[in-house]
């Protein structure tokens, strides 16, 4: 009985020795580590890897500019404008005239009276000088502001694109390492449960290792969940079914650029930035309406040409000669006070309306550059952190509390905290450069450039 409780003991020993000294092969084997202890199969992304080529970042800018249905319809209501200027700038159609005049309503009879006369005849309206010019180059402000507004569009789709891209793979990258964690505390399941089984453990240890590969559990499924409803909206910028499986790379480029100075960014957002040329012609549109809506002080005009043709004779025995008829008219443009002129202040309120949507447009580009550069630089400087001085810290940590648990001077209780500390912060250092490359893309949207760094 004594030599085999001392067999017994001698493999506990020499079962934990050897699992504590395969610990960082198992985290760097993750699924396959994992799937060797739990047995059962690892835990896949809503996207797997036979569903093609991972999704890049520039590619899923790409799909969204080219498929997005709210894109179309912006440029097709922008090629509908396009339109628009020519047809302003030409004259209405002319009327074409056909009048029966003084005919006897006794005979209905077109030689009984010398004044009746069948009259075929042309009207065309002329409007004052100046005003079909006006009026097709406030069609084309309109279109062309549109045509920015399309810029500016494209600016904001590829901005949430890559938030939610960026948020997709801190997900993915969420989910890896609570996978990784579940593998090791398995693992650690297992080595409290055999040395309770020879007496060298606590019951606690046992538990406290299952509750707390529990709450990964749990936070599996809460990642998995965010991930599809996440995944959802990509799609759904990027014209897809919304239920398609999105797969991104495992790797991306982790270091972060040096941005350019709060001035510097003002001023390239005042130069690149679609929104403000849009604004810059609605504000010659508007003008344009007010200079139209002083033109209207002058009058239109109508010219006219008829042509009458009589039968009968005259009393000599002559034939009766057709009547040729000429026409001029104009409007007179006499309510000044209770239209023109109130037409004239709607018109300068609209053009003051344009230019205080500019001066408060600018303001929020400005508010919006300063407040995406102050998270990149705190999401940044948490990167740089993480990267190069807490994780591999506590990295060290958990490392020599492994150690110092293989010799039973440190308690089980406080290793699982150090590896659920280092869990911890491998989550943040992902979700911080998500954050950071999530502000760049508000920034290059706000400023309008996608080179906004040194």
């Amino acid at each position: 009985m004594k030599s085999k409780q001392k067999f017994l003991l001698i493999n506990c020993r020499l079962m934990l020795l050897l699992t504590l000294m395969g610990i960082s092969t198992a985290l760097a084997a993750k699924e396959g580590a994992a799937t060797a202890i739990a047995g059962r199969t690892p835990v896949v992304h809503a996207a797997s890897a036979d569903r093609g080529a991972p999704l890049g970042l520039a590619s899923a800018v790409a799909i969204a500019l080219q498929g997005n249905p709210g894109l179309a319809v912006i440029e097709a209501r922008v090629a509908a404008l396009e339109q628009v200027p020519g047809q302003k700038g030409t004259l209405p159609d002319p009327r074409l005239l056909f009048n029966v005049m003084n005919l006897p309503v006794d005979t209905f009879s077109l030689s009984q009276e010398a004044m009746t006369q069948v009259q075929i005849g042309i009207t065309q309206m002329l409007p004052f000088p100046g005003k079909l010019a006006l009026q097709e180059e406030i069609a084309a402000f309109k279109a062309a502001a549109a045509s920015n507004e399309v810029d500016e569009m494209r600016l904001r789709l590829a901005r949430d694109v890559k938030t939610l891209w960026w948020t997709l793979f801190y997900l993915d990258r969420s989910l890896e390492i609570v996978q990784r964690n579940q593998a090791l505390l398995r693992q650690l399941v297992t080595i409290a449960l055999t040395k309770y089984k020879v007496g060298k453990g606590l019951q606690q240890d046992v538990l406290l290792a299952q509750v707390e590969l529990s709450k990964l559990l749990d936070k599996e499924i809460a990642l998995k969940g965010a991930r599809r409803s996440w995944a959802a909206r990509l799609n759904a910028l990027l014209g897809q079914a919304v239920n398609r499986p999105v797969l991104l790379p495992e790797k991306v480029k982790e270091s972060l650029p040096h941005p350019l100075a709060e001035a510097q960014l003002y001023r390239l957002a005042d130069a690149s930035r679609p929104l403000f040329s849009a604004l810059d012609k609605r504000i010659a549109a508007a003008r344009g309406r007010l200079d139209l809506a002083r033109k209207d002080y002058y009058p239109d005009f109508r010219l006219g040409a008829a042509y009458g043709f009589r039968r009968g004779v005259n009393p000599d025995g002559n034939n009766r000669a057709d009547f040729a008829t000429f026409m001029f008219s104009m409007n007179l443009p006499i309510h000044t006070a209770s239209r023109l002129d109130k037409k004239v202040d709607q018109r300068t309120s609209e053009l003051d309306r344009e230019r205080y949507a500019l001066t408060d447009e600018r303001s929020r580009v400005e508010a919006a550059i300063s407040m995406a550069l102050a998270d990149y630089e705190r999401a940044r400087g948490q990167v740089g952190l993480f990267r190069d001085g807490i994780i591999p810290q506590a990295t060290q940590t958990v490392a020599s509390m492994r150690a110092g648990y293989q010799v039973n001077k440190v308690d089980f209780l406080n290793l699982v905290r150090a590896q659920i500390t280092l869990f911890n912060y491998e989550t943040q250092y992902w979700k911080a450069l998500s954050e950071a490359n999530q502000a760049l893309a508000r920034l290059t949207a706000a400023v309008g450039k996608e080179t906004v760094y040194e």
